[in-house]
């Protein structure tokens, strides 16, 4: 079994947490099983993955990420009240 690439957050990323009260396993679930991914439009190598959090009345979480060989950069992460899933 491959190992688990580990998180690492911005500082941009730890205050929108501790300020909106995000839960970790939330993040992680998001990052690891996304319901949705595509590419940041504006930022190269960014991914935006999105799921759906049951615990917060099925809302969905947006998580910007960079990913690399040794780590998974998260550098944003709120709900978003406009995502949709793919169509």
């Amino acid at each position: 079994m491959a190992a688990t690439k580990p998180l690492t957050f911005t500082k941009h990323a730890q205050d929108a947490i501790l300020e909106r009260k995000l839960e970790l396993g939330w993040i992680d679930r998001t990052v690891r099983e996304p319901d949705w991914s595509h590419p940041d439009p504006v930022r190269t190598g960014v991914e935006r993955r999105f799921r759906a959090i049951p615990e917060f009345g099925g809302r969905i979480l947006r998580v910007a990420c960079l990913e690399n060989a040794d780590e998974i950069r998260i550098l944003t992460v709120f709900f978003d009240r406009d995502a949709r899933g793919p169509t």
